[in-house]
C-alpha cells in the first residue's frame, strides 16, 4: 500500500499544479476582459496566440533542461542564432526555403549540443556554460548577419511559417502546438523521457543504475536547443527578418512559463501541459497589462513577483511532500 501511494503522489501533485495554473489562466482572462472590453476581442486573442507561439516553444523545450536538474541562459540568443543562420542560407546564399529552415534548426540544435558537452564531459556548471553560450551567439549574431537585420523582403512565401491561417489560426500557432504535442510525447512515452526525469530525480543513482547520463545530457540540451531553432524560424517568419540584437531576455520568459507551470527548478519534476499553460498566462499577464496602459517597467515588476511566488510554491510544495 506504501507503494501504491508513493506512486500515485507525485502524480496528483502534477495534477493539482497543473490545475492551479489553468485556474490562475482562466482568472486573468476574467479580470482583464472585465476590465477592458478590448481584451476578448478575436485580433487580440489571435495576438495574443502568435505572441505565445515564440515564447511557448522555447519553455517547452527549456522544460527538458529543468527537468534535469539543469538551466540554459542561452535560448534567447541562440533562438536568434537559428533566424540569422536561416537569413544567411536563404537570402545571402539563395538557398531554398526548406533548407534554410533546417539550417536554422540545426544550428539550435547544435549550440544545445555544445552546451551540453560543457556541461556533462567538461563538467562547466549549467550557468556559466550557458551564459557562455549566450555571449558566444549574441556575438555570432552580430559576425554572420553584419550587424544589421536580415529581410525575407525577396522570399515572402517564408512569411507563411508564422502567419499563413489554418482554419482562421496563425501557422505559427499550430506549429507551437505541434511542438508542444511531440515534447508530451518525447518526455511521456519515451526512454528519453523516463531518463531526463531519472536524472533530475537523482543523476548519481541514475548513473549506477546503468544510464549514461553524459551522453543523455548532451542529447537533451541538444534537443532544447533545436527547439530554439524552431522558435527562431517562427519568430523570423512573424517580422520577416531576423533581428539579430533581438533575444536577450526571452530566456526569462521561457523559464518562467516553465515554473509557473510546475517545473522544479530542482529537477526530477515538470510536465509539458503544465509549461504550456504557463506560456500562456505570461503573454496573457503581459497583453492585459499592456491593453491597460500600465507601464511596461511595472509589467516587469509583476511578472517578476509572480516568478518568485511560484518558485516558492514549489519549495513549500517540497517541504511538505
Amino acid at each position: 500500500m506504501a507503494n501504491i501511494q508513493s506512486k500515485l503522489k507525485p502524480k496528483n501533485s502534477k495534477a493539482t499544479q497543473t490545475l492551479l495554473a489553468f485556474a490562475s489562466l482562466i482568472l486573468l482572462v476574467i479580470i482583464f476582459t472585465i476590465a477592458s472590453p478590448n481584451f476578448f476581442r478575436t485580433e487580440n486573442l489571435i495576438g495574443i496566440l502568435l505572441a505565445t507561439a515564440v515564447n511557448g516553444i522555447l519553455a517547452v523545450g527549456i522544460t527538458f533542461i529543468i527537468v534535469t536538474g539543469g538551466i540554459d541562459l542561452s535560448i534567447g540568443t541562440v533562438m536568434t542564432f537559428g533566424s540569422v543562420m536561416a537569413g544567411v542560407f536563404i537570402t545571402m546564399w539563395g538557398l531554398p526555403i526548406p533548407v534554410g529552415v533546417a539550417a536554422g534548426v540545426l544550428a539550435g540544435g547544435l549550440c544545445g549540443l555544445i552546451n551540453g558537452f560543457s556541461i556533462a564531459k567538461l563538467k562547466v556548471p549549467p550557468f556559466i556554460a550557458t551564459l557562455g553560450m549566450m555571449m558566444i551567439t549574441k556575438g555570432l549574431n552580430l559576425i554572420f548577419s553584419g550587424v544589421k537585420p536580415i529581410y525575407f523582403v525577396d522570399t515572402p512565401v517564408f512569411a507563411n511559417i508564422a502567419t499563413m491561417p489554418v482554419f482562421g489560426i496563425p501557422m505559427g500557432v499550430v506549429i507551437f502546438f505541434v511542438m508542444a504535442i511531440l515534447a508530451w510525447f518525447i518526455l511521456s512515452k519515451t526512454v528519453l523521457g523516463r531518463y531526463t526525469f531519472a536524472i533530475g530525480s537523482n543523476e548519481e543513482a541514475a548513473r549506477l543504475s546503468g544510464i549514461n547520463t553524459d551522453a543523455w545530457k548532451m542529447g537533451i540540451y541538444a534537443l532544447g536547443g533545436a527547439f530554439a531553432g524552431v522558435a527562431g524560424i517562427v519568430m523570423a517568419s512573424r517580422l520577416q527578418s531576423a533581428q539579430p540584437a533581438l533575444g536577450a531576455g526571452y530566456e526569462l520568459d521561457a523559464i518562467a512559463a516553465a515554473v509557473i507551470g510546475g517545473t522544479s527548478l530542482s529537477g526530477g519534476e515538470g510536465t509539458i501541459l503544465g509549461t504550456v499553460i504557463g506560456a500562456f498566462i505570461i503573454t496573457v499577464l503581459t497583453n492585459g497589462l499592456r491593453i491597460l496602459s500600465v507601464p511596461q517597467e511595472w509589467q516587469m515588476v509583476v511578472t517578476g513577483l509572480i516568478v518568485i511566488g511560484a518558485v516558492y510554491l514549489d519549495i513549500v510544495r517540497r517541504r511538505v511532500k
